[in-house]
């Protein structure tokens, strides 16, 4: 309680010189996202958004750092009016509350991915500094995709791995690896999602959560987008936008992607690379922060997995031992329903 009166007291002193102030001050709770940030909408006038961000367990330097960058090369992130990072405090300009997945339909989606293609080819036209941002290479991509051994198979599902099984994983892992870093390297959102775009004034797109940007593969960000794990489009409408990605790159920015098949082998085999992480950090999520609502989405990441390895004879072993071994015991836990394709 404490903490939350200088937290408050912090916001009131720092507030804009444009902003009008109500009696009493009022921070009202707002839905968190993944990590440990808590964000309130404060009552003023108009609305700013007040962020608590544990300074030993968020990135709050490189949130400013890439914030502001990403600023002074055209993308629309939130203005930050005040800073205090021994405590951890923000206060950020308010996007509002139109979220690009609730925006989706049968009859916006066409017009709103175009506009997140092409907020994101200007995400990828960025210079990357290298001291602003890492490269997301194959140490990084392997610690991340341990998190589906760890987490998902012994902690939430209760599973040994064989040896056998374990040389499998780790051939799957380091032809996964090969695949990210044989791709034209670019500034990755590395969250690129239906979660963390928001449709504010002008019909200008925002982004939000961006400070585990890092220099990483060309489909990456497309893949989080279009192979979303909270929304799903049928495979052919996101192998065509996908394509459609591809022929703007090459035309907008003068970049030669090979062929179709190529781009599409890079896109599925990233698409399965981020899934296999993902149901890692569901896994995580639900265990140790007690966030089990991310439960309800591991359906989807599965089916998004499968489909690849049904699709691609070099990960079909894969697909082949996470049928036989992992999905009975998947099938029993009390939380898990087979996903079904409902489009928005």
């Amino acid at each position: 309680m404490q903490d939350q009166q200088a937290f408050l007291h912090w916001v009131e002193h720092f507030l804009p010189l444009h902003v009008n102030s109500k009696d009493p001050l009022q921070l009202q709770p707002l839905a968190g996202d993944a990590g440990f940030r808590r964000y309130y909408r404060v009552n003023t006038s108009p609305n700013l958004i007040a962020v608590n961000s544990p300074p030993s367990k968020e990135k709050n330097p490189e949130f400013i750092k890439i914030c502001l960058f990403l600023q002074s090369m055209g993308v629309r992130t939130p203005v930050i009016f005040a800073v205090n990072f021994k405590q951890g405090f923000m206060l950020l300009e308010d996007f509002g509350e139109r979220l690009f997945i609730d925006e989706l339909n049968q009859e916006s989606n066409s017009d709103l991915y175009t506009m997140a293609e092409s907020t994101l080819l200007q995400i990828q036209q960025c210079p990357v500094d290298g001291s602003l941002f890492p490269d997301f290479d194959g140490k990084k991509i392997a610690q991340e995709l341990a998190l589906f051994e760890h987490w998902f198979v012994a902690e939430l599902l209760e599973l040994s791995i064989s040896k056998n099984e374990s040389s499998m994983l780790n051939q799957l892992f380091e032809m996964l690896i090969e695949n990210a870093l044989h791709q034209p390297q670019v500034l990755t959102h590395t969250d690129y999602h239906c979660r963390n775009l928001m449709l504010i004034e002008s019909k200008q797109l925002g982004v939000i959560d961006f400070q585990d940007a890092m220099r990483g593969p060309i489909t990456y960000d497309l893949v989080s987008l279009l192979k979303d794990c909270y929304v799903r489009w049928p495979s052919n409408w996101v192998e065509q936008r996908a394509l459609n990605f591809k022929r703007r790159l090459e035309i907008e920015h003068d970049l030669s992607l090979g062929n179709d098949q190529q781009f599409l082998r890079w896109f599925d085999l990233v698409g399965l690379q981020r899934h296999i992480k993902v149901l890692g950090i569901f896994s995580r999520l639900a265990l140790r922060d007690k966030k089990t609502a991310y439960l309800n989405d591991i359906p989807l990441v599965v089916r998004y997995c499968l489909e690849v390895t049904d699709r691609h004879q070099e990960v079909a072993q894969f697909g082949d031992w996470f049928r036989e071994t992992i999905m009975p015991v998947l099938a029993q836990q009390s939380w898990y329903k087979e996903h079904q394709d409902i489009c928005p």
